[in-house]
């Protein structure tokens, strides 16, 4: 992102005189589908830029928990501005120390075959075919860390685990992880056959890339390396789960925004203002190289299952923060049912069943995807539109800021609150709110007034 602009420089305001009102959240949206292109260019830097991406659960999207199921909705997913389809890990689960009836899918014993729970390896090719054909990439869940106890390493190749001062093989140090086998990258063949397995998605069923699992506890040079030989391959889209900077320095496009999404559960909970939202931009500007991409999330299968529902964490201030997750310089995500309004904590190690009902968030997450998908403003990629934060009269409580980028702006406000805000900002300038088509004028001399959790999202005229 570009650096952050917290200067009092003349900047300013948004809506109309008085108390901002909103009769509808969201507009009507253009469903019009767009013509199909015929192949699907290989990942680039222009498709980083305006993408959404999105998490599949295969297991728990559907009653039958199956690609044939996820594959019939991926037009659904084109309509809400996706791009990325990030899927949960496809392979076979181990049964040795698993956990639940069904075990987790980050407990693999083999990474070349799918997971008959899901349906055939040519079940599979029918998913990526329906995203290519409807514009979007396909990233698979990769688990570098650790395989499951059945995986068939554990019987030809013990040398490529840790093992405890016994001798025996052990699970990951300091987790809780104990139905999986912790690899050891002192290994150098055992590095061979994990870039191995990677290549034969790249090569053999036509995946684009890889989102990997605890990235930061693999070592750096082992997706230096093997990013490196990927790319070789062809072009690849590489998300970690990891903060670190140093892992987007040559291997990742994108880490995950770990503590932007705390900073939100911390602002809706009432235990952090609007300013601590300046502090870790800032902070982010300070961490990260300005061609680093983060991913903005509200929930994701980690924080749904185990730390709560949006709703849970979030409460009246949820829609407020799906919208800036959009609006924020980054990538946004949508985790399997947000799409839905779904409020329920998804098993984790059992069938469970995603209520496909459209809700708020359907249309709302339409509208903010075109939004994303089509205004240079938003840009969040490594070639990011610029980010100034707007002085107020009420900083800890307000948050203001201008995204700008090839002459389109796009100014967020929002109450970060729970209580009624009046104030005045630092800008002027006329406006259209993007969600109702309301026009606004504004000036640094007009107070405003904002309802709890309320949020704008202002194009520039």
């Amino acid at each position: 992102m570009k650096k952050v602009i917290l200067s009092l420089v003349t900047i300013g305001v948004l809506f109309s005189c008085g108390k901002v009102k909103r009769e509808e959240t969201v507009a009507k949206v253009d469903t019009t589908q767009e013509e199909v292109p015929e192949t699907l260019a290989p990942v680039n830097d222009e498709m980083m830029e305006n993408a959404v991406i999105y998490e599949a659960n295969i297991r728990q999207y559907s009653e039958e928990g199956s690609f044939d199921a996820f594959t019939k909705d991926i037009p659904e997913l084109k309509k809400l501005g996706v791009k990325v389809l990030w899927v949960m890990p496809i392979y076979p689960i181990s049964t040795t120390k698993s956990k639940g009836s069904l075990g987790s899918y980050y407990a693999i014993s083999d990474y070349t075959k799918v997971n008959p729970e899901f349906g055939t390896i040519e079940d599979f090719r029918e998913l990526v075919k329906a995203a290519h054909d409807n514009g979007i990439y396909v990233i698979l869940d990769w688990v570098a860390n650790h395989t499951g106890w059945d995986h068939v390493w554990l019987k030809d190749h013990p040398e490529y685990y840790t093992k405890n001062d016994k001798g025996e093989i052990t699970h990951t140090v300091g987790t809780d992880w104990t139905d999986v086998a912790d690899l050891n990258y002192d290994n150098k063949e055992m590095r061979s056959d994990m870039l191995a397995a990677m290549k034969y998605w790249l090569q053999e069923e036509g995946v684009d890339g890889f989102r990997c699992d605890v990235a930061g506890m693999v070592p750096v040079d082992f997706w230096d390396n093997t990013v490196a030989e990927l790319k070789k391959i062809k072009p690849v889209f590489m998300l970690a789960e990891g903060w670190e900077p140093e892992l987007m320095e040559n291997a990742f496009d994108m880490g995950y925004g770990w503590d932007t999404h705390h900073k939100m559960n911390d602002i809706a909970q009432g235990k952090a203002d609007a300013k601590e939202w300046d502090k870790r931009m800032v902070q982010i500007d300070t961490m990260y190289a300005a061609d680093d991409i983060l991913m903005n999330f509200t929930s994701n299968h980690d924080e749904n299952s185990w730390n709560g529902t949006v709703e849970e964490r979030m409460g009246d201030a949820k829609e407020m923060f799906a919208a800036l997750s959009y609006v924020a310089p980054g990538m946004p995500l949508i985790y399997s049912g947000q799409e839905y309004d779904m409020d329920k904590r998804l098993l984790f190690f059992e069938k469970d069943t995603i209520i496909k009902k459209k809700g708020k968030f359907f249309p709302l997450y339409e509208k903010l995807g075109k939004l994303k998908n089509e205004n240079p403003a938003l840009h969040g990629g490594k070639k990011a539109a610029s980010y100034e934060r707007i002085k107020t009269s009420e900083d800890n409580k307000v948050l203001v800021f201008k995204r700008e980028k090839d002459g389109s702006k796009v100014l967020f406000v929002a109450n970060m609150t729970n209580e009624t805000v009046e104030f005045t900002a630092e800008y002027s300038g006329k406006f259209t709110d993007y969600l109702s088509g309301t026009k606004y004028e504004g000036s640094p001399e007009q107070k405003y007034g904002l309802d709890p959790w309320q949020y704008l999202i202002l194009i520039q005229e």
